[in-house]
This record gives structure tokens, C-alpha cells and sequence, in this order.
């Protein structure tokens, strides 16, 4: 499926060298400032150009073709495209019979009987993180909105008075305002086992001339959810933060707070004792019972080596019934995990937006 959330649904396609890639949000409050200028920032974390990412560059720029009127969301479904331009089919037209070793084509063309697009990796392609991407600004802007309970005690965002020409809701009787100020914060911490910043350009460098690639940690922090977000088992809150993290491409896991640590510590040293404002440490990552306890949810994620390496290995050629030797042509990342933080600020925004 390509629909994720229950109120906040985020529905995304597109192939990677198809015309056009984008992003239909289903419930989006009314009444949010949005225009495309909003997306700049994050699109530009995500975009390629630094030492070790692709020479593929793509324009990215947004374009809002519904959901958005007078620079105002307007409750109705929003949708968001960004146009193909520089692509590079040819280089993909073997892998039907020579798949690649870490790719999806081979699985891809069993399960649709050799009828995807296996152009850039088609549907399948990390390109379609970008309107991941732009799902997650939106659900940013619903993180830090105000809200009031309109007639019906539903939580509505507040217009603003000069531009509806009439008073503002908070003078409405029985109304209370509410200000969330949510925070969704992803750094990269280890490329290729070294936890050092300084050291990554010099090593990405030398594993991008040998032909190979390398993963990455990524750690992400969401602050200000308070008590109580998420549900028991199965929408918990981690459970909802790994299915979405693990539909990014390329992730290979998820550890809440001391994660696995926990596993060789003791139950003294792992558990959170609770002072008169919550915990005093955080070694469950600011969940308790499926539910945000008040601490920062704190959560990291393993990000592996770019399957695609200009190295040759072994493969299957499905033409002629024989071991194959693939080297991959095309434009790759040496380390994606360079441009993978924003993706995951993006994912739990998105889940937490959906939650709330």
C-alpha cells in the first residue's frame, strides 16, 4: 500500500525517472500557512551535491496543485508534485534479466510479473522520499500550530482574524486556545562505525574510490508530546515510529532509548525512576506502555551501504540460466545515510501529526 495514517493519511506516487513524483494529505486542518517556499529548507537537506551523494540533481521544486488557497490550507486534500527531468534510463534496461544484488528488482518482478517500471528503481526508488519529505514540513506545521475547540468541541486551528475580516475564535465563549509546540530534531551520528564528523568526508572519499559504499546511525529526538500519545500494542507509539521509519529505503533498524543495550543491562540500571515531572532518565527513549511518558522520545536507526557499488558482484543472469558478474553503471550515493536525517525527521512527524 501506499497510503499511510488513519487521520493524517499521507499517499505517495510516482516512479523515479516517470515524469512526475508527489504526495496526496488527507486531513490537513484548515486555516495552516503553507506555500511553496515552506518546503525550501528540508528539500535542501535532502538534496544531492555534497561528497558522497549522487551527481544526480533534480530541481525539487514543489509544486501545490490543490488544498491551498490565499497561502492557507483549506481542509480539503492537499496535493504536492515535483517534476522528473534529469534522468538516465538506460542505465537501468538490464537489470530485468541481470537483477542487482540489494535492489528490489529481483523481488519486484516476481510479485508483478515483470510489469513495474524498473527505470531509477521505479516506485521502489529512494527518490520517492522527496515528497516524503515534503508530507513531513506539512505535519511540522501541525506540530507548532494553535488550535481551539470550535461549536462542537473539536480541536480546529485558529484563523487569523485580519485575513477572515472578522474576530478571532478565542473570543468565542467556552473556547480554549492551545499552542503545540512539538519538535521533530534527526542528526546523523556514525558513517561506516566512525562516530567522529570530522573524519566522514575523508572516509566517504576513499570508499567512493574503491568503488564500495557505506551506511550510517541516524538519531532522532521529538520533544514537547507530553503524556499519554500513542495507543496499547498495536498502534503503541513505537510500534507506529518503526513501521513508518522501516518504510524508508535502506533501513536495517530501530532501537528506542538504551535499545539494544537494554538487553545486557539489569532492570536496575535500565529503569526510569519518575520524580514529581516525569523520569529523571532515559533509558526507555520517553515510552512507557506504547505511550509518550513526558520525556524526549529519543530513537536511532540503522541505515545500510548503498546497494548499488561500481565493485563487481555476483548475480543471476535470468536470460541466459548462468552466473553473472554485474558491474552497476549510474549515478549513486557512496553513503545515502548523508541525506537520510531529514527523511526520518519527516517519517515521525508525520506518525505523530497522525497520532494527535
Amino acid at each position: 500500500m501506499d497510503t499511510f495514517g488513519q487521520y493524517f493519511k499521507v499517499t505517495i506516487f510516482g516512479e523515479s525517472h516517470g515524469p512526475a513524483i508527489g504526495v496526496v494529505l488527507d486531513g490537513v486542518p484548515e486555516n495552516i500557512p503553507l506555500n511553496e517556499d515552506d518546503f525550501t529548507e528540508d528539500i535542501a537537506r535532502r538534496a544531492s551535491g555534497a561528497p558522497g551523494t549522487t551527481p544526480r540533481r533534480e530541481s525539487d521544486k514543489p509544486k501545490i496543485l490543490s488544498g491551498v488557497y490565499e497561502g492557507y490550507t483549506t481542509g480539503a486534500p492537499l496535493t504536492i508534485v515535483f517534476w522528473n527531468s534529469n534522468v538516465q534510463s538506460q542505465d537501468y534496461l538490464l537489470f530485468d534479466d541481470i537483477p542487482r544484488p540489494g535492489h528490489a528488482d529481483f523481488t519486484a518482478n516476481i510479485k508483478y510479473n515483470f510489469a513495474n517500471d524498473p527505470r531509477g528503481g521505479g516506485h521502489f526508488s529512494g527518490r520517492l522520499t522527496l515528497p516524503i519529505v515534503a508530507a513531513g514540513v506539512v505535519a511540522k506545521k501541525i506540530l507548532r500550530a494553535e488550535y481551539a475547540d470550535d461549536a462542537y468541541g473539536q480541536p480546529v486551528v485558529l484563523p487569523e482574524a485580519e485575513r477572515a475580516g472578522g474576530k478571532p475564535m478565542e473570543n468565542a465563549p467556552g473556547q480554549e486556545r492551545k499552542k503545540l509546540d512539538i519538535h521533530v530534531d534527526a542528526k546523523l551520528i556514525e558513517v561506516g562505525g566512525e562516530k567522529d564528523p570530522s573524519k566522514w568526508e575523508a572516509l566517504v572519499k576513499k570508499t567512493g574510490q574503491e568503488g564500495d559504499s557505506l551506511g550510517g546511525i541516524i538519531e532522532c529526538t521529538v520533544t514537547g508530546l507530553g503524556v499519554g500519545v500513542g495507543d496499547p500494542f498495536w498502534d503503541s507509539l513505537e510500534s507506529c515510529l518503526a513501521h513508518a521509519i522501516f518504510a524508508i529505503p535502506g533501513i536495517r533498524g530501530i532501537e528506542f532509548g538504551d535499545g539494544f543495550a537494554a538487553a545486557r543491562m539489569k532492570g536496575s540500571q535500565h529503569n526510569d525512576p519518575f520524580g514529581p515531572d516525569g523520569p529523571v532518565k532515559n533509558g526507555s527513549g520517553g515510552i512507557n506502555g506504547g505511550l509518550s511518558n513526558g520525556a524526549p522520545v529519543v530513537f536511532r536507526v540503522a541505515v545500510k551501504p548503498t546497494a548499488s557499488i561500481s565493485q563487481p558482484q555476483r548475480t543471476w543472469d535470468f536470460n541466459k540460466n548462468e552466473q553473472a558478474i554485474l558491474r552497476i553503471k549510474g549515478r549513486h550515493d557512496v553513503c545515502f545515510a548523508l541525506r537520510t536525517p531529514v527523511i526520518v525527521e519527516a517519517m515521525a512527524a508525520i506518525v505523530v501529526a497522525d497520532l494527535l
